[in-house]
């Protein structure tokens, strides 16, 4: 890897990415998906690796996309170069030969909490929020969330999450099912590895072909066309633009529903 958004760190069969714009609570800009792209690509060659964790630097997993880049972008922009392009590389995310273990150590809103919803396993630190927050800007979830957070949590809780736009803790996250474990933030990433471990210890190939067959049994949509025309819808509208100004300049928003 030579971009420095996506850290790399190999232990034998075990390959740890830490997404690493700590200043930026790693929000996720259009250098880190192509530095996630790239970083997909060498793990689909390397059939060394066994078990993959996906962690952030610093005080946040992801606070999700960056929103000072996707704003400036038209809606007919957005659907072809952020959505679809988002959908891509977390759809490869998910597909990976190795299974992956996400350690949310902190805040995972929006883009971020959808790159870990990509995951096989999440472990989460008792510091750590989870929230898909776009309606509060007039935006929807645009990577997945509508799709994936229901068939993890039920459509009932995951209505209650994204239509609310508020986060949850990580115990509410546990008991939900959208984490399977809460840990020490001091602990988090010794027993990310060692779920890692005992997951590269047994035979890769029942490994690989057991994810497999667990994910084909997930219902089937058409997940990232449905997101991305309602999200480039949305993106055009007024109360978009006053969603996103109030973001950035930290004010409340004043919406008109037009």
């Amino acid at each position: 890897m030579s971009d420095p958004r996506i850290l790399a760190e190999r232990d034998g069969t075990i390959l740890t990415l830490t997404l690493n714009r700590p200043d930026k609570l790693n929000a996720i800009d259009g250098a880190m998906l192509d530095a996630l792209g790239e970083v997909l690509g060498e793990i689909e060659r390397d059939r060394e690796v066994r078990a993959v964790i996906l962690t952030g630097a610093g005080r946040a997993f992801s606070a999700g996309a960056d929103i000072k880049e996707w704003t400036a972008l038209t809606p007919l922009e957005f659907g072809r170069s952020w959505g679809l392009r988002g959908h891509a590389l977390f759809d490869r995310l998910a597909a990976l030969p190795p299974p992956v273990i996400a350690a949310i150590n902190g805040i995972a809103f929006g883009g971020g909490l959808e790159l870990a919803l990509c995951a096989d396993v999440r472990i989460a630190s008792e510091q750590a929020r989870l929230g898909l927050p776009e309606v509060t800007i007039a935006a929807m979830p645009g990577w997945g969330g509508t799709q994936r957070l229901p068939r993890l949590i039920g459509p009932g809780r995951a209505k209650h999450m994204i239509l609310t736009g508020q986060p949850i803790d990580a115990a509410k996250a546990e008991a939900w099912g959208l984490v399977s474990e809460m840990v020490a933030g001091d602990a988090l990433l010794a027993r990310a590895r060692e779920l890692a471990t005992q997951i590269a210890a047994n035979a890769p190939l029942a490994v690989q072909a057991t994810k497999r067959l667990i994910d084909a049994a997930l219902p089937v949509t058409p997940a990232a066309t449905l997101e991305t025309q309602a999200g480039a819808l949305c993106g055009s509208t007024e109360d978009a633009k006053e969603g996103r100004a109030s973001f950035l300049e930290r004010r409340p928003p004043r919406y008109q529903g037009r």
